[in-house]
């Protein structure tokens, strides 16, 4: 996991490349995609967990969104896909695997990207998968066996990951290679994907050409994770340890919102109401805003 200045490193089990750097996976917009797909089904937990309210399932939190078919939030972990219950415990779902990557798109339609525990039948990496009734079964869409995409965005252009290299599919099945040569912490795609942005080493880059071509967005501040809740609102957290809002795509921001005390996940999307919610999984728990990042208190629902 990439960590806040002056905070102590958390451990990972593996890194993408070999490079042997953290990485971090986001919640992305709602966006529906169309994708051709396969109408097999892969695994099944046998034994789901559940861990206690106030309490995380595991150390290694990937991804965070909230599911809006059923209005539950959901947590890519480790130990698989788990959901938030009435009383604030957490239910796994699915099948055990290493979702090292993950993206809600719609009702029920998952993207997600790892690699499964032993005794689950899906290919070591699995590729790209989606499950289409809220991560109780998957499919294998392509690069089984090939991709653990350790960052991942997904829009109704289509999917966008990076596991060594940055890989773009409008179908779920061809991929083109992409012009993004850092590696992103974090990948971010605007609900039609005309804007995606990457949270790298080097500062926020920008692609509004499908992740062929980036440019430094040299408004934003540094920032370890990013995630769009519409068209217009881009939310991140940045290396000083704060929320930070763009209201213009990405062409001002305000960074000086509450303070995240440590950052491994990350969603924003807006309600029916048009209110704007933010999710930041901590080493502790998870987080929500709902005042526009002016403060931070612990979700219970």
């Amino acid at each position: 996991m990439v960590t806040q200045p002056g905070r102590q490193p958390r451990t990972r089990h593996s890194a993408i490349g070999g490079t042997g750097q953290k990485r971090l996976a986001v919640g992305v917009g709602l966006a529906v995609v169309a994708l051709a797909l396969t109408s097999c089904s892969q695994g099944a937990a046998p034994e789901p967990k559940s861990v206690q309210a106030g309490s995380l399932p595991g150390e290694h939190i990937h991804g965070v969104s909230r599911d809006p078919g059923s209005g539950k939030v959901n947590l890519a972990t480790h130990e698989g896909l788990f959901v938030m219950q009435p009383d604030a415990s957490w239910q796994q779902v699915g099948p055990t695997v290493d979702l090292m990557s993950f993206a809600i798109t719609g009702p029920g339609s998952f993207y997600a990207s790892g690699h499964p525990a032993d005794g689950v039948d899906l290919p070591a990496p699995v590729g790209l998968i989606k499950s289409t009734d809220a991560g109780r079964t998957w499919t294998v869409l392509s690069r089984g066996g090939e991709s653990d995409f350790h960052a991942l965005a997904a829009s109704s252009a289509g999917v966008m990951g990076f596991d060594g290299a940055l890989r773009v599919t409008a179908d779920g099945k061809s991929w083109t290679q992409g012009g993004l040569t850092a590696e992103p912490r974090s990948l971010a795609s605007s609900p039609d994907g005309s804007q995606v942005l990457a949270t790298t080493d080097q500062g926020v880059q920008s692609s509004t050409d499908g992740g062929r071509t980036w440019v430094p967005m040299t408004a934003a501040p540094p920032l370890f994770l990013a995630a769009w809740a519409d068209a217009k609102t881009v939310v991140g957290v940045t290396a000083e340890g704060n929320l930070a809002i763009s209201r213009d795509a990405g062409r001002t921001w305000r960074a000086d919102l509450a303070t995240v005390p440590s950052g491994a996940a990350l969603t924003a999307s807006r309600d029916k109401a048009g209110q704007l919610e933010i999710l930041v999984v901590t080493d502790s728990g998870v987080l929500q805003s709902r005042d526009d990042g002016a403060t931070l208190t612990n979700l219970t629902s």
